[in-house]
């Protein structure tokens, strides 16, 4: 419970030795405001929203959605509530907090990822929402509406997640269900991000440069901006969008499309001035789901470029965040190709 950062002193000068990155892993993001996240509304018509996802998933791999379909007092109820989560009193908080990686409900700081020793400015709150079930009897018990909230918030993320990937088969021409089921049924995970204040934002990260391992994520960003996104060997700072989510894609729906569509590296910077909360909500597959590239995206003169594997084992392999080579996943997956499929 001692490394969680709300414990740093609020006035501290400097921060602990062990947050320090070097300074050439920590580039700005560009100030160029040409560049930002498309910005989709699904209340637009079905055709158009399709095509939109599509242009986005491809160039960018980010992007975010209004009129989605989320109440937005839903959100509000949501940040409340995790805000309420974080402000309570050390002592409140310390039965949740563990180190245990495998355990899925817990309270930790820094990453999910292994590291090679470096330290994140993040304190996080990872939720498990089994499937079908929604039990959450094992999550938190204070604040008191918090089951309740969580809850909720989880089924309407999870939806909406599950209607854009029907618009990527709908687009992409694979069946309608191909998401139903292991490959989107593990279970839905979330991950409540704080991230204090930082006396020095120029030497450390909230969260490394990274691609998510699962099938697709939806963020509640917050009003604070925090994520940075790579693009065109930069990295773009995301200007949240009022009542908007932030949609990525996965590793997983790299590999189903072939490399059609793009699980694109991210990280989360600090800031001095004030708080962050973002709330990320993962699609997660079964460990036993056995991922390859679909046959709509396989033919003649376009081979498979990632192996078939288990869930389970992709995890294994990919789980390491390396600074010195930032973190291009991809890369090895690509080196495996379709000998070892």
């Amino acid at each position: 419970m001692e490394n969680m950062l709300h414990l740093t002193p609020a006035h501290a000068s400097s921060i602990p030795d062990g947050f320090l990155l070097p300074a050439d892993h920590l580039r700005p993001a560009t100030a160029a405001v040409a560049v930002s996240l498309p910005v989709i509304d699904m209340s637009q018509g079905r055709d158009e929203v399709r095509r939109a996802i599509l242009d986005a998933g491809k160039e960018h791999g980010f992007f975010q959605v209004v009129n989605h379909g989320v109440p937005e007092q839903v959100l509000r109820d949501m940040e409340a509530v995790c805000h309420e989560f974080f402000q309570m009193p050390a002592a409140d908080k310390a039965e949740f907090y563990s180190e245990d990686k495998s355990k899925p409900n817990r309270l930790f700081s820094g990453t999910n990822y292994e590291t090679l020793g470096e330290r994140y400015w993040r304190d996080c709150l990872r939720l498990v929402y089994p499937l079908p079930s929604g039990d959450t009897k094992d999550w938190p018990h204070k604040p008191q509406r918090l089951r309740e909230v969580v809850g909720n918030y989880t089924a309407l993320a999870r939806g909406l997640a599950m209607e854009i990937l029907r618009l990527l088969c709908e687009g992409m021409g694979l069946r309608p269900d191909y998401f139903v089921g292991d490959i989107s049924g593990g279970r839905v995970a979330l991950d409540i991000n704080s991230y204090p204040p930082c006396p020095d934002p120029s030497r450390t990260l909230g969260l490394p440069p990274h691609c998510d391992r699962d099938l697709i994520t939806i963020l509640l960003p917050g009003a604070v901006p925090g994520l940075e996104v790579a693009y065109r060997g930069d990295w773009i700072r995301v200007q949240p969008v009022p009542n908007s989510f932030v949609v990525n894609f996965g590793l997983q729906l790299e590999v189903v499309t072939n490399g059609t569509l793009k699980s694109v590296e991210h990280r989360a910077a600090t800031n001095s001035a004030a708080p962050r909360l973002s709330v990320a909500t993962f699609i997660v597959p079964l460990d036993d789901c056995v991922v390859g590239p679909a046959e709509e995206f396989v033919g003649e003169g376009n081979p498979p470029r990632y192996r078939t594997l288990r869930v389970g084992d992709f995890k294994r392999m990919h789980n390491v965040v390396n600074l010195g080579s930032s973190l291009n996943q991809i890369t090895n997956l690509k080196n495996n190709q379709q000998k070892e499929i």
